[in-house]
Order: C-alpha cells, then sequence, then structure tokens
C-alpha cells in the first residue's frame, strides 16, 4: 500500500514538472546587463519576454532632413523625460515613410549614453502593458514603451489597455516609462460617417450619439505631445535621395544625373516620401557600382 501511495505521489509530480513547463510563465525581467539598447516583447507559447535586440537600425538624428519642425519637438521632450524632468507620451501621426519610426530610433542613438532605452510592443500585446511597466518601474534606466503602426479595429482589447495606462488607471504613472506609437490615423480608432449624425437617432439608435465620437478620440487626446508629419514636396524628396546617394557613396555628378530617375521612381510608386528615396538610392547605387 505504501509503494502504491508513493508510486502515485512520484506520478503526480511528474505530471505536475510536465504542466508547468507547457503552461505560460509570468513575465520576467531580462538580463539588462547583456549591452542591449532595446528590447521586444514577445509572445511564446511557455509565456512572455521581453527579447534583447542587439543589431540596431538607428539614423542619427543629424541624418534627417526636410522634418526639423518635428525632429526639435520630439527631441526636446525625449530630452526632459532622460533628464527627469516632466515630459508628454508622443503621439506622431501623418503620411507614411516621412520619418516618424526613423525618429524615434534616432532618439535612442542619441541618448542611450544618458540612460534611454526601448521597448518596442505590437499592437496585439498593448493588452500586457502594465506587465511591462511593473517589470521596468524599478529600474534607473528611462524607457520608450514603442508601438509602431498603431490604429485600432472597433472592440479590440489593446485600445481600452493602452487609455488606461496613459491616464486613467488607479497606479500612479511611472516616472521612468514613456510611451510613444506612431500611426498613419490621428485618432487612431476608424471614424464612420454615421458618428458625425449625432443629432439624427433612430428608434433603436443610440441615445447619446455624440458620445460615441468623443469614445473614438478620447484615445488620441490622452497623448500629451502630438505631431503631425506631412508629405515632402519634389525639391524635399531630391533633396533626401541626395543624401541617401551620397551616403552611398555616389558622387555629386552622379547625384545630379539621378535626379530624372528619382522622380519616376516616385512617380511609379505614387509617393514622396523619405522611404521611396531611401529605396530609389539603394536601387540606383546598387546599378552604379554592378
Amino acid at each position: 500500500m505504501t509503494e502504491n501511495f508513493a508510486s502515485l505521489i512520484s506520478r503526480a509530480e511528474q505530471l505536475l514538472t510536465r504542466l508547468e513547463a507547457v503552461l505560460p510563465h509570468p513575465l520576467q525581467a531580462p538580463d539588462w546587463d547583456s549591452g542591449a539598447l532595446a528590447w521586444r516583447y514577445r509572445q511564446r507559447r511557455s509565456g512572455a519576454s521581453l527579447e534583447p535586440v542587439y543589431q540596431l537600425a538607428a539614423p542619427r538624428l543629424e541624418d534627417l532632413r526636410e522634418i526639423d519642425a518635428q525632429k526639435d519637438k520630439v527631441q526636446r521632450n525625449v530630452a526632459q523625460f532622460v533628464q527627469g524632468r516632466s515630459a508628454n507620451n508622443m503621439l506622431l501621426t501623418g503620411a507614411r515613410g516621412t520619418g516618424k519610426s526613423s525618429l524615434i530610433k534616432a532618439c535612442l542613438h542619441s541618448y542611450a549614453a544618458q540612460g534611454l532605452r526601448l521597448i518596442e510592443v505590437d499592437k496585439t500585446d498593448l493588452v500586457d502593458l502594465p506587465d511591462i511597466v511593473d517589470v521596468v518601474a524599478t529600474r534607473p534606466e528611462k524607457f520608450l514603451i514603442y508601438c509602431d503602426d498603431l490604429s485600432f479595429e472597433e472592440g479590440e482589447g489593446g485600445y481600452k489597455a493602452l487609455k488606461s495606462i496613459l491616464d486613467g488607471s488607479v497606479a500612479a504613472a511611472t516616472p521612468n516609462v514613456l510611451i510613444c506609437a506612431t500611426s498613419n490615423r490621428r485618432h487612431l480608432l476608424p471614424e464612420q460617417m454615421r458618428d458625425n449624425l449625432s443629432y439624427q437617432t433612430s428608434a433603436d439608435g443610440e441615445i447619446h450619439p455624440g458620445e460615441v465620437v468623443e469614445e473614438k478620440i478620447s484615445l488620441s487626446e490622452r497623448f500629451g505631445l502630438w505631431v503631425s508629419f506631412y508629405s515632402f514636396s519634389q525639391d524635399e524628396y531630391l533633396s533626401i535621395c541626395a543624401q541617401w546617394l551620397a551616403a552611398l557613396g555616389i558622387s555629386p555628378a552622379g547625384i545630379e544625373a539621378a535626379r530624372p530617375e528619382a522622380l519616376i521612381w516616385a512617380l511609379e510608386r505614387g509617393s514622396r516620401s523619405g522611404r521611396v528615396a531611401q529605396q530609389f538610392a539603394r536601387d540606383y547605387a546598387g546599378r552604379q557600382h554592378g
């Protein structure tokens, strides 16, 4: 009888060990001394983790052209944050490929020596923001929690979680965490024409239809700093092309000769953006050096 009981206990322990390996684990702090400046928040079958990023695509602030006004606003806010002064969460919105994400990465490059770090979070993982904040709250570094290309469809869970973290949770704001998001939408949620018909109600419609609009703009209003980016003019686009071509070893004469091709490239792509300029420069330089 005793042997059977001991065998049963042993099997139960083995079963529990297997279950522990399968069940998700709570978020653990990464190795902060690994030399990484940035981490990605990832969900795995075994649980969530902060994975270090060692190969950073981080341009320098001085390399970002034609966005001086936006650069000044973001850099000033990040500098205040790193120095321990008051700063606002940031929402960078506007045309695609105009430098929103590059500006955040450039700030990391510029202020890393002063303790700035970055954690990239996907939109689908925003519901776990409180766990991430808890992990970094006691660290001496300053953390930008960064979400690229942020927008929501109605009913998505991360929307409410982000609202609570930005302004509305019972927990006090964490002084070493700043939320930063980029988006092509200023109000982050799709807006329907019917939302503007606030005073036309049907028998089964909203009693207070104006509140639908208020709900949709309330998230973006919780970002204290809004920075808008705009499509580049032809001259600005060509200036960015010239910068990229020079960085890739093209001579001044070659850069001048590339102008017509750069304009055709932008016309075919339907956009004059910094991203399109970089793609053209890579193609052109590759053909010239081939």
